[in-house]
């Protein structure tokens, strides 16, 4: 086998030449300009990094496969993708963690929300779901906020425990708060809300999802109370098991699934409220979700799936309603997996949160590109994009004083490159995306 010799190059060359469909997209949407009227960090001399340019580049980075804000860093030394984004420089890691140290739980509380308020006013759509979920983060340092808690799968490990809202219909994060990994699903869910429906002021929520970490009095009168619907599911307490062992009325939906229905008041609700059980038969769905529930002299038949509602819905739609809820599973993991919600992490809480939280909207901007620039029918995530529409060699040319990107692309992409070019160019707010 012949052995190929290694020589260098001093020619500026990028292996990130597709950037430039997001650089058209986010100036499109003019989010810079918006940034730019709130509470962001100064720099401390008049040398500093504008902080548009760190917060885009740090955008940039998370897109490109960043994990860690070392790896930020390596965007220093590509010189063209400094000029697709017209940055002068690219911050290092010791700037990007200055700039996020200096978000405190006040400026936080006074950027994010108002800056997720003005991503969905851009959005032309309505009637929208709403998926409340939590995660676990698990993290290996002596960080702000760092608790032991519930952690499942690194037991006794301190984590963060992120609570998020999601709208399925968009694939969009709607508001997300990094907390304590000893903080409960419930607690301050009432403050999380109000200012969720605070950044949807101009929307209309027609559900609300959530697991049973939110199986509570308080948070369902809460949906009553501004006569939202709500599908809740149910923690098994024992006055639950004993409700479901009493009931006889199930009727076959499919082979080895039955469902039914009932009214029940718990102890300490204000109210009955109308409960929804699913029984699936482990002899003929063996890898069938649920809860196994054991009385004396039962068996171990069936797994049990119960919900809580106040929709006047039949059964089983309520209960598929819910089964489009396991999306948002798939959200949080594209976040941990693509994003690096796990990994950009820093001694203070508030400037963890403040990278947590504008990774949400690097989530939003790259949501809204799938969506408006490919109008794909099955969504690819941020890995398929990379090696899709992102990693494309390119360098810089001149002609006639006018900088040329040059991309390598097989001539027959060009045109379907070209065509999304096209549409980034042209692009403006408001946006209308299907909520179908």
């Amino acid at each position: 086998m012949e052995d190929l010799q290694i020589e260098y190059s001093d020619r500026d060359i990028t292996p990130w030449g597709g950037m430039k469909l997001m650089k058209n997209l986010v100036d499109q949407t003019a989010i810079k300009a918006y940034m730019n009227t709130l509470d962001l960090p100064e720099p401390g001399s008049n040398r500093g990094y504008d902080p548009i340019d760190i917060i885009e580049s740090f955008w940039v980075s998370v897109w490109i496969g960043a994990s860690r804000f070392t790896h930020s860093s390596w965007l220093r030394y590509d010189n063209v993708l400094k000029k697709i984004f017209s940055w002068k420089e690219v911050p290092s890691q010791s700037t990007f963690s200055r700039f996020f140290h200096k978000f405190t739980w006040k400026r936080n509380d006074a950027v994010f929300p108002s800056l997720q308020r003005w991503f969905f006013e851009q959005l032309h759509f309505n009637n929208m779901t709403l998926d409340l979920d939590s995660s676990v983060v698990t993290r290996y340092g002596e960080q702000e906020g760092a608790k032991i808690g519930y952690n499942p799968r690194k037991p006794g490990r301190p984590s963060h425990h992120p609570l998020v809202a999601f709208t399925p219909e968009m694939r969009m994060v709607v508001n997300a708060w990094l907390r304590p990994g000893n903080t409960a699903d419930l607690s301050n869910y009432r403050s999380f809300l109000d200012e969720t429906f605070s950044i949807l002021s101009n929307k209309k929520v027609g559900l609300i999802r959530a697991d049973s970490g939110f199986f509570a009095n308080g948070f369902m009168e809460y949906c009553e109370e501004r006569n939202l619907n709500y599908i809740n599911a149910v923690k098994f307490y024992k006055p639950i098991k004993n409700e479901v062992f009493r009931q006889k009325g199930w009727v076959a939906l499919y082979d080895g699934i039955e469902i039914t229905d009932w009214s029940f008041r718990l102890p300490g609700w204000s109210r009955p409220r109308r409960m929804i059980a699913v029984r699936k038969n482990l002899s003929k769905r063996p890898k069938s979700g649920g809860k196994l529930l054991l009385w004396d002299g039962i068996d171990e038949r069936y797994r049990f799936s119960v919900f809580v509602t106040n929709l006047d819905l039949p059964a089983q739609m309520v209960w598929n309603l819910y089964r489009d809820r396991a999306d948002a599973e798939n959200r949080i993991k594209e976040l941990k997996y693509d994003f690096g919600i796990d990994s950009f992490c820093l001694s203070s809480f508030f400037a963890t949160e403040a990278a947590f939280r504008l990774i949400m909207v690097a989530y939003n901007l790259l949501s809204l590109f799938r969506q408006i620039v490919l109008r794909e029918r099955k969504q690819s995530t941020l890995k398929t994009l990379r090696f899709k529409c992102f990693a494309l060699g390119a360098w810089m040319t001149k002609h006639s004083r006018q900088n040329i990107l040059k991309i390598a692309l097989a001539r027959e992409k060009r045109a379907w490159l070209d065509g999304l070019f096209d549409i980034t160019r042209s692009a403006r707010p408001p946006y209308r995306c299907s909520n179908a």
